[in-house]
C-alpha cells in the first residue's frame, strides 16, 4: 500500500494540515464496533464518535458523527442537510469505493473531499470522544468543537 492509500496516514496529514494536536494511537484490540471501541481505549460507549456514511439519491455524501449510544434519524439528517433528495445509509461496499475506509475504521476526516458533515448535538456533552483514524485497529480522541473545526461541519439534532 502506498503512503497516499495508506488509510491512517490519510487521518493523519489532515489532522496536521487542520493544525488539529489530536494524536493517533494503534491498538492490537479491535476497535470494529463501539463495544470494542469503548473496551480499547478505556472510555464509556456514549464517549465513542460512530461516523456514519449516507449517499443522497443525487449521489452527494455526507457524514453523520455520533455518540456511540445513539442511532442516526434519516428525516433529522435530511433537514439538517436541507437536501431534496432521499438520504440513506451507504453499503460497506459504497463507502470503500468513495473513501477508501473499510467499515469500523471510518474516520471524520481524512476524505479527498471532505463530505457534507452534520454533528449530533449529543456529542457536545462530553469533554472528549474517541473516534476512529482509518483502521479498525486505529483512533484518536478529539473534542466535539474541535472536531466541528476541522470538519466544517454543523451541529443539529439527528438523533433517533
Amino acid at each position: 500500500m502506498t503512503r497516499e492509500n495508506d488509510p491512517v496516514q490519510k487521518v493523519r496529514a489532515f489532522l496536521s494540515a487542520a493544525r488539529c494536536d489530536s494524536q493517533i494511537v494503534h491498538t492490537e484490540e479491535t476497535i470494529f464496533t463501539v463495544g470494542d471501541a469503548s473496551r480499547a481505549v478505556g472510555a464509556p460507549p456514549e464517549h465513542i464518535l460512530k461516523s456514519l456514511l449516507f449517499v443522497e439519491d443525487g449521489g452527494e455524501w455526507a457524514l453523520a458523527l455520533m455518540s456511540g449510544a445513539n442511532k442516526v434519524h434519516d428525516r433529522k439528517l435530511k433537514r439538517a442537510l436541507d437536501a431534496a433528495c432521499k438520504v440513506r445509509m451507504a453499503t460497506a461496499e459504497a463507502i470503500k469505493a468513495f473513501s477508501g475506509f473499510e467499515p469500523g475504521g471510518v474516520p471524520p476526516v481524512g476524505y479527498e473531499k471532505q463530505p457534507k458533515t452534520v454533528l449530533d448535538e449529543d456529542l457536545f456533552k462530553y469533554g472528549t470522544v474517541w473516534s476512529a483514524a482509518g483502521t479498525d485497529h486505529d483512533f484518536f480522541p478529539i473534542s466535539p468543537e474541535e472536531l466541528l473545526r476541522i470538519t466544517e461541519g454543523i451541529k443539529a439534532d439527528i438523533k433517533k
